[in-house]
């Protein structure tokens, strides 16, 4: 698993005032809870958090924090965009402890599009979700969880209880019953090949003797 580490410094001004002014110093305001203790504001640079935006470890993974030179563990809970502009405006961190489970939406990476059965006959492959829930302890949380599309066919789907998850994670979804169970990636016939599948046929048929 990769290993993310942030520098953070603690803050101790607070309102949109302040936050206004630790943006235009291009610092980004934040916050830490859980685990047990009080919530800590802090600030992370603007240029180190991004590094990260195109990382999904950094939205599954546990970070590493140092909090003006204390050592937390944490994942992240939530990112605050601006609505037009290329700039984070507030981060939350949650703390984690290594005996208590947590709950992360974990990335999901398809394997074997290119040797796919169904995209070979034509189809095309249509990711339902990109991320599931998943349980588990903090040394037990994957960077993702790859799905092999290979041997997928047109008309089929993977659902979820057919993904296989690594030891000691479960999964969310299914830890609420069977019904639960959602395709998570399917693969239907495209346009083109459906008209091809019927020029064919037309021309099958024309064939025989009259």
């Amino acid at each position: 698993m990769s290993s993310i580490s942030l520098e953070t410094k603690t803050r101790s001004e607070f309102g949109k005032g302040a936050s206004r002014r630790l943006r235009r110093e291009a610092l980004v305001p934040a916050i830490i809870y859980g685990g047990g203790e009080d919530p800590v504001a802090v600030t992370v640079e603007q240029r180190v958090v991004n590094k990260h935006l195109n990382d999904d470890a950094f939205y599954s993974a546990i970070i590493n924090l140092d909090v003006d030179g204390k050592r937390e563990k944490a994942i992240l809970r939530d990112l605050q965009h601006h609505p037009y502009k290329p700039v984070i405006m507030h981060i939350d961190f949650q703390r984690v402890r290594s005996d208590e489970e947590i709950h992360v939406r974990v990335p999901l990476h398809f394997i074997g599009e290119d040797n796919c059965v169904g995209v070979k006959a034509g189809g095309a492959i249509n990711k339902i979700d990109v991320e599931i829930e998943v349980a588990c302890l903090p040394g037990d949380l994957p960077e993702f969880i790859e799905v092999d599309v290979s041997a997928l066919d047109v008309g089929n789907s993977i659902h979820l209880s057919e993904v296989t998850l690594p030891d000691n994670v479960r999964s969310i979804a299914l830890s609420h019953g069977e019904d639960h169970d959602r395709a998570i990636v399917s693969l239907h016939a495209t346009r083109a090949a459906t008209e091809t599948e019927e020029e064919e046929t037309v021309e099958d048929s024309g064939d025989g003797e009259g």
